[in-house]
C-alpha cells in the first residue's frame, strides 16, 4: 500500500454502481480502494477493521440507512471522512447528512468527469456537494436565521480565519499549518465557532462564510 495515497471504501447496495465506482476510482491516481461492503453492518465492520482515510457511503439501503451508518460512525471519532453518494436530490436528506457530519454530497447521476473531480477533491480533505445541490443548501440555511456578521456570532478574530480557511476547502491540518498552530486547536476552535453560528458541520459553516463572510467583503 502506497503511505502517499488516499485509502478509500465504499459501502453501496447496489453491485452493479460499487463496482463501477471502483472502476473510476482506479482512475484516480491519489486513490486506493482497500474495501468494499453491499449493507450497512458489514460497512461498519469494514470501517472498523481498515480505518480508511475518505469512505463513499450510500443513503438509501435495506438493512439500514446510511444516516444511521454516518451517524454511528461519526460518534466514535473516526478520522475517516465520509461522502454520501445518493440518488437523492431532496432538501431533507441533504440538510440530515450535513447535520450529522458528513463531509460531503454527492448524486450518482453526475458526469463520470464531475465525480472524478469532486473525488479528487474530497482527497484532498475539501468539502464537496454536487453544484445543483448548493442553492437548496443556502436556501435552508438562510430559513434557520444563522448570526449574519462573524460580529453578530460573537467570533473572535482567529475563528473568523478559520471559518474563512473552511469555505476555501482546506482540513484542519492544513489550517494548522497556515495559521502556525496544532491541528488539535484547529479542532477546538472549530467546535467553539460552530457553537456560535448555531450550526452542525464544516459543510454548512462553509456556506455560511460565503454568504455572509464573502458577501461583506
Amino acid at each position: 500500500m502506497n503511505p502517499q495515497r488516499q485509502t478509500v471504501c465504499l459501502i453501496d447496495d447496489h453491485p452493479l454502481f460499487r463496482k463501477g465506482l471502483i472502476q473510476l476510482l482506479q482512475t484516480i491516481s491519489d486513490f486506493e480502494v482497500v474495501g468494499e461492503a453491499s449493507n450497512g453492518k458489514d460497512g461498519i465492520a469494514l470501517v472498523h477493521a481498515v480505518k480508511p482515510d475518505l469512505l463513499l457511503l450510500d443513503l438509501n439501503m435495506k438493512d439500514m440507512s446510511g444516516l444511521d451508518v454516518l451517524k454511528k460512525l461519526k460518534s466514535e471519532d473516526l478520522d475517516t471522512r465520509v461522502v454520501m453518494i445518493t440518488v437523492s436530490d431532496q432538501t431533507e436528506d441533504l440538510v440530515a447528512a450535513l447535520r450529522l457530519g458528513a463531509d460531503g454530497y454527492l448524486l450518482k447521476d453526475m458526469e463520470p468527469e464531475q465525480m472524478i473531480d469532486s473525488l479528487a477533491s474530497a482527497a484532498a480533505g475539501r468539502i464537496v456537494v454536487s453544484e445543483n445541490l448548493t442553492h437548496m443548501l443556502a436556501a435552508a440555511l438562510r430559513e434557520q436565521r444563522q448570526p449574519h456578521s462573524a460580529q453578530e456570532a460573537g467570533l473572535t478574530e482567529q475563528e473568523r480565519r478559520i471559518v474563512e480557511l473552511i469555505a476555501a476547502g482546506m482540513s484542519n491540518k492544513v489550517i494548522g499549518r497556515e495559521l502556525g498552530i496544532a491541528e488539535g486547536t484547529v479542532k477546538v476552535h472549530v467546535k467553539h465557532l460552530l457553537r456560535k453560528l448555531d450550526l452542525r458541520s464544516r459543510v454548512e459553516a462553509a456556506v455560511w462564510a460565503v454568504e455572509h463572510l464573502h458577501k461583506a467583503a
